[in-house]
Parts: C-alpha cells; sequence; structure tokens
C-alpha cells in the first residue's frame, strides 16, 4: 500500500461520485452512501432521506463528518481508498443549492434533505499496488 498525498485524494476522490458519510447516530457511529461532488476543496453531499443526518448537522456548531470513497478491483484488489474529516454545514445560499443541487442526487433517487458541505480538516488515503511476491 502506497500512502498518498491530500492533493492525490481529493483529485482520486473528485473522480468517483458515489461514497460514504460517516457520522454519529444515537452516541453510534453510522454509515450512509450518498453522492458527492467536489469543488473548491470541498466535499459537497446530499442528504437524501437522511433527516437524521440533516438535523445532526444543523443542531452543532462545528459537526465533525467522515467521507470515505474508493475504487477497488475486485479481480485484482487494485485501486485506492480515501478517508476525509472535516467540518460539515448545511448549504442554505439558495444559489450555492441550485448550482449544487442537480450534481448531487440521491443514488436512491430520493429528494436530498439537505446539501451539507465539508471542508476537510483530515485528508489521508492509500494507493493498493501490486505487491512482489516473497
Amino acid at each position: 500500500m502506497i500512502a498518498l498525498s491530500s492533493d492525490e485524494c481529493l483529485t482520486l476522490l473528485a473522480g468517483v461520485r458515489l461514497g460514504r458519510v460517516v457520522y454519529t447516530r444515537d452516541v453510534l457511529p453510522a454509515v450512509r452512501p450518498v453522492n458527492h461532488v467536489v469543488r473548491d476543496g470541498e466535499i459537497i453531499i446530499g442528504a437524501g432521506a437522511s433527516p437524521w443526518l440533516t438535523k445532526m448537522v444543523r443542531a452543532r456548531d462545528k459537526a465533525v463528518l467522515g467521507y470515505q470513497a474508493d475504487q477497488i478491483d475486485q479481480n485484482s484488489h487494485h485501486g485506492w481508498t480515501v478517508l476525509v474529516v472535516g467540518y460539515a454545514q448545511i448549504i442554505d445560499d439558495p444559489d450555492r443549492i441550485a448550482k449544487y443541487a442537480p450534481l448531487v442526487q440521491s443514488w436512491t433517487r430520493t429528494v436530498n434533505d439537505a446539501l451539507i458541505t465539508i471542508e476537510p480538516d483530515l485528508v489521508t488515503g492509500m494507493r493498493i499496488a501490486e505487491s512482489s511476491s516473497i
């Protein structure tokens, strides 16, 4: 496994549309698949039919979310994985909502409860490459 730089991680993340948001629900970890887009160094996700996620982000001044995406070939096991941890906010600006809503339509084809932006604080990733045999 080869560690990736933050810039490489965000570039790879921008190349895929689906990932998993990680958050706390009832003091336990929760994970949900969501669509995303990377713009201006932020990850924008749609909280499709996720009122608990929207409510949690709205209720906290500095809500912390994790976001993970990967692209790994099931046969060769080659690929990459990226994890972002950062502060989240609901996007309330109508212009930003109009701009991003079509880009992060829910993968379940439900209406998004809200659009959420994650400002990356910690960005890590690994490329899974072929290893040499001993």
